[in-house]
């Protein structure tokens, strides 16, 4: 028997390529009428590459026709631009979000690799680059926010303007927006699909940010819903992998570099973290996860290797007590602060 339910079942079957979650679960299904045994299905992408509509609609085509007693299959697609950066009146090309410059990507394939305490360092270097910057950092990580602590503004509960934008808070010279301003550390983060979609554009774009040069995006690990509503909802100037060392780590690094480029976002560079344990009590270096795994990665993907990010207790603490690493002038610190020196530097994310 052909009904709405088992029809949606198998199109939860078919997944965005590129990412780990179903046509389904990101809500590209619009509707699923059935007359008879005749099936028409709704679906709506925001894409510039002509390859994953015609993926999905082939796939879909194909798993629909397959449906025991499914009669004819009819499908409307419809393919519409994501956002872009436009030129408007010959004037340079402004962002998605009214008021910022450039925005930033900071992702990684698997959790662990230190992607959050990359993502805040990072803003805290680009806002001491040349010209003090003015910068955003975004966590759109709504399962295991981090920033909050990072920033030592836990207990921070953000106010709103008249207008119902949130207003974002405030630390070390950085605007902050996280889902840790919003829960305390006992509540667990219960969302999923449509509530999470949700939380992110209004995270992106309900925020009363101002005028900035720069967002930093922390995006949760992985290839979900939230990565692929980011991309839909703001127009990204780039992302910045984070990897450790490892292959285990270099594995899932190859899944989230594949996934923008299926999105046409260009790839900054490779940040390659915990590179190394910088013993306290002499300063030697031991190589704990491998060796070479960043490198080989970059070059691999043809991308800047833009830092080598060592593991030491300062950072460690740095990030408990809400006074991030990059503040001070560790050899952690300096690391990030090259880095943030090579992005101002990227034709992409340069503030000219």
């Amino acid at each position: 028997m052909i009904n709405e339910s088992n029809v949606r079942d198998v199109l939860g079957t078919i997944n965005y390529p590129g990412f780990s979650r179903d046509i389904v679960s990101f809500g590209l299904v619009k509707s699923i009428q059935i007359e008879n045994t005749d099936i028409t299905v709704k679906v709506e992408l925001a894409t510039r590459d002509p390859a994953i509509a015609r993926q999905i609609h082939s796939e879909v085509q194909d798993a629909l026709s397959k449906m025991e007693g499914a009669g004819n299959v009819t499908l409307d697609f419809e393919v519409v631009n994501p956002p872009e950066r436009g030129a408007e009146d010959g004037m340079v090309q402004k962002a998605s979000i009214p008021g910022i410059g450039k925005i930033i990507a900071v992702a990684s394939g698997k959790g662990g690799v230190g992607k959050s305490t990359v993502a805040a360092n990072l803003a805290v270097a680009l806002s001491k680059a040349e010209g003090s910057p003015r910068v955003g950092l975004c966590d759109c990580d709504l399962y295991g926010p981090s920033i909050a602590l990072m920033f030592g503004k836990e207990d921070t509960r953000p106010m709103a303007t008249e207008a119902n934008e949130i207003i974002p808070i405030e630390a070390h010279g950085i605007k902050l927006m996280s889902m840790g301003f919003l829960l305390d550390d006992q509540s667990p983060v219960i969302v999923r699909g449509p509530l999470a979609t949700r939380y992110t554009q209004q995270f992106l774009r309900e925020c009363a940010w101002g005028e900035l040069d720069y967002l930093v995006i922390d995006l949760p690990p992985g290839t979900g819903d939230i990565q692929l509503t980011v991309v839909q909802t703001v127009a990204l100037d780039g992302a910045v992998i984070v990897t450790t060392p490892q292959e285990i780590a270099l594995i899932d690094a190859r899944k989230a570099s594949s996934m923008f480029a299926k999105v046409n976002v260009p790839i900054l560079g490779v940040i390659e973290n915990m590179s190394s344990f910088l013993c306290p009590s002499d300063g030697t270096q031991y190589a704990i996860f491998g060796e070479g795994g960043g490198e080989k990665e970059a070059l691999r993907l043809g991308v800047p290797l833009l830092g080598k990010i060592p593991i030491e207790m300062e950072t460690r603490e740095a990030g408990d007590t809400g006074i991030p690493v990059a503040l001070g002038s560790s050899e952690t610190a300096q690391a990030f602060h090259q880095i943030a020196g090579r992005l101002a530097g990227n034709p992409a994310t340069s503030r000219s």
